[in-house]
């Protein structure tokens, strides 16, 4: 019994990662078109790319260590995945930073 609900809820995790990956990924796609058509009035969206770019490799880096279970090389790989996500969110700072006192 306590393997179908883990089951279940692996089942349920791997549905809502997918579905925060197709959306965070056609909302980036969007956003960096609309960002690179007209770069001047629309830099204060380079913020919010990094940052959703950030959040996605968050969250699959999260996923990917819950998942891992012993394997070192998975533990590795979404520890790798966190790593790039902080990054991400530095960078987002960074620009934030720089579009608004720059």
């Amino acid at each position: 019994m306590y393997l179908q609900e883990r089951g279940k809820n692996l089942r349920n995790a791997s549905m809502i990662v997918d579905l925060v990956h197709i959306v965070v990924g056609i909302l980036i796609v969007v956003l960096a078109v609309i960002s690179f058509l007209n770069p001047e009035d629309n830099m204060l969206m380079f913020p919010v790319i990094f940052f959703l770019a950030g959040a996605l490799n968050f969250i699959n880096g999260i996923y990917k260590i819950r998942l891992s279970g012993r394997e070192k090389r998975k533990k590795a790989a979404g520890g790798a995945s966190v790593i790039a996500g902080c990054l991400l969110f530095a960078l987002a700072v960074i620009s934030a930073v720089s579009i608004w006192w720059g």
